[in-house]
């Protein structure tokens, strides 16, 4: 029948809806749905009601439209109960069932339509059966069972069926299939390079992912963003921007997310003067516009600490916004805007400046743009370091009013301000109610309970932690070793260390030693942390020194704080806090020539102290 037939039957002059010609426009796979829910069905009512149901190609589109608007029920529904199915129809539910992750009902469904028989898959059928495969335990397994079939049965290969291979290789973690499988395909497009680009990046191997782009024979676009974005995001952030010069000398154009590449990396390299040239290429071609790109440019500017310039940027936004609110305002629009603040908040509060990021905060509360727990989180932050109490409890007000949940990275920035701001009960409040516990909360709550001396509570925090199958980190143990060192529990923190090699297997980095050192300075053990630093080969942590000489202040033992200065003072000669330590602990055993002779030696050296702050006004 024709399409022409075919839209008579549907009674279209009743329907105020889309005709079948409008649902054969939009019957592509895209992941984007083009009805609501509730014009599907009446789409489906309407077709069972004057019978038009039973063609083919009217369910094949109701079918479709199902899919497309993620209900997958009424899809399955549906198509069980069509009096007929083509290629089509298969294709299209066990597409829906890749796109939206359900994989191992997909496969299950791809078996039924072997099992049956009747119909037989096609490319587009056998690919998306291939993502299912990609998704599910043992799924490598059954994928190597349908490339089995497809060469068995000798289905012809094109190269996005050989693509879906390959991806479902890489994916699964077959990369040694994945290589012999790419060397053997005699028609590769970009997406294939691709793939094996990206495949030697998530395994960390530079070398091979560059001969792989070095032998791509049309390097597109797509090909550049691959290799830049993979190298940049790995921390290779040298031979991305080489990368990236090469780009510009071989002249390929660049594309929106070429420019978003670009300028994130710049941004992390802090590369001003070169994210002005991009800044300025983005204008040239018309490209100011895009909203990817134009975060991208407000980040860039705010980690090359140009705040000013990227208050301006937001600002023309929102008033182009403001502008269109009497007509119609996107939703895009509406979008780009709260990330643009939450960005140039964020960037305040990482180049200090708290008053502006509380500014651009209020703002975005009076000109009722959404603002999402990161940007609240971050300003958490910033008032914990800052030592702003009600900054911290008006934030946390703000989230209980308006209904938001605390994720845990908000809980355990509030309970870290309110630790730094000595309101340790009301963190324990804040740490007490939380849903969740993660690595990070416990941690905060641990260091919290160590810095304000409560080593012992410390302790069974970190055992208790242990025991609800939580692993700790390197940051927790600093928390527990500071916790033990200001308790004195000495035994403990033996322990706690020794733990963290044998148990963890966490290298002891810096502040780990240090907590150590402290540990044995404040008992009082000063010759068993000369032989700590010598055994571990330490020597070479002034921090390490540092506390060395605390302790040796502590219990005035002013031959080894000689001894322990000199030795500090090769490491860092222009520090001044050596000096101080010493002096002052010279003045305390009332030694004045020393502590005189120490501060001429600071200006003769040209080493100045930094002058005292206090929050008390």
């Amino acid at each position: 029948m024709s399409l022409k037939n075919l839209n008579k039957c549907i009674d279209i002059k009743n329907l105020t809806l889309p005709s079948l010609h409008q649902f054969h426009q939009f019957s592509n796979y895209t992941t984007q749905p083009y009805f609501p829910l509730s014009q599907s069905d009446v789409v489906h009512c309407k077709a069972l009601k004057n019978g038009s149901s039973q063609y083919l190609n009217v369910g094949n589109s109701i079918l479709d439209l199902y899919v497309k608007n993620h209900n997958l029920a009424n899809a399955q529904k549906l198509f069980d109960e069509m009096p007929q199915r083509d290629v089509r129809s298969w294709t299209i539910l066990i597409s829906g069932f890749s796109r939206f992750g359900d994989y191992r009902t997909g496969f299950d469904c791809f078996a039924q339509m072997l099992n049956e028989g009747i119909v037989a898959p096609n490319g587009f059928t056998l690919s998306s059966v291939l993502k299912c495969c990609s998704g599910f335990y043992d799924g490598l397994r059954m994928g190597k069972a349908i490339h089995g079939w497809i060469f068995s049965n000798g289905i012809d290969l094109d190269v996005a069926l050989e693509n879906a291979i390959l991806d479902l290789y890489v994916k699964c973690g077959a990369f040694d299939y994945a290589e012999r499988f790419f060397d053997l395909m005699d028609d590769k497009d970009n997406f294939s390079w691709n793939i094996m680009m990206a495949s030697s990046l998530s395994r960390g191997d530079i070398e091979k992912c560059l001969g792989y782009f070095r032998k791509l024979p049309d390097k597109v676009v797509s090909s550049w963003n691959t290799v830049i974005d993979g190298f940049s995001q790995r921390g290779c952030e040298g031979v991305a921007l080489e990368l990236l010069y090469d780009m510009v000398n071989c002249g390929t154009k660049f594309d929106k997310f070429t420019f978003s590449i670009s300028l994130t990396l710049l941004a992390s390299l802090r590369k001003l003067e070169l994210g002005r040239q991009v800044h300025g290429q983005l204008m040239r071609v018309g490209m100011s516009e895009d909203a990817f790109a134009r975060t991208s440019l407000v980040d860039m500017y705010c980690k090359c600490g140009k705040m000013e310039n990227a208050k301006l940027i937001v600002q023309i936004l929102h008033q182009g916004i403001m502008k269109s609110r009497h007509t119609k305002t996107p939703s895009d629009d509406l979008k780009a805007q709260y990330i643009m603040w939450s960005t140039i908040i964020a960037g305040y509060v990482q180049n200090g400046m708290l008053i502006d990021a509380l500014q651009s905060l209020r703002f975005m509360v009076r000109e009722e743009i959404r603002v999402n727990m990161v940007t609240l989180t971050s300003m958490v932050t910033a008032s914990a370091n800052a030592g702003l109490l009600e900054v911290g409890q008006q934030i946390h007000s703000r989230v209980l009013k308006s209904g938001h949940k605390p994720d845990v990275f908000f809980s355990s920035s509030m309970v870290d301000m309110y630790a730094k701001c000595g309101k340790l009960d009301d963190a324990w409040s804040f740490f007490i109610q939380a849903e969740t516990r993660n690595i990070v909360l416990w941690t905060t709550m641990i260091s919290a309970c160590a810095i304000h001396g409560y080593g012992e509570k410390a302790v069974q925090l970190f055992d208790l932690m242990r025991n609800e199958g939580i692993t700790p980190n390197e940051v927790t143990f600093v928390g527990v070793l500071t916790g033990c060192s200001h308790a004195g529990l000495i035994q403990e923190g033996c322990k706690y260390f020794r733990m963290m090699t044998e148990v963890y297997d966490i290298k002891p980095g810096a502040e780990h030693f240090t907590c150590m050192v402290d540990l044995y300075g404040r008992a009082g053990k000063l010759n068993e942390i000369k032989n700590f630093i010598f055994e571990n080969d330490i020597s070479q942590f002034s921090s390490v020194w540092t506390a060395l000489l605390s302790a040796c202040h502590l219990h005035k033992n002013i031959e080894m704080a000689k001894w322990v200065s000199d030795k500090l003072l090769e490491l860092k000669p222009s520090e001044p806090g050596p000096y101080i330590i010493l002096s002052n602990a010279c003045s305390d055993n009332h030694i004045w020539d020393k502590a005189a002779a120490l501060r001429g030696s600071m200006q003769k050296r040209e080493v100045d102290k930094l002058p005292g702050q206090s929050w008390i006004s």
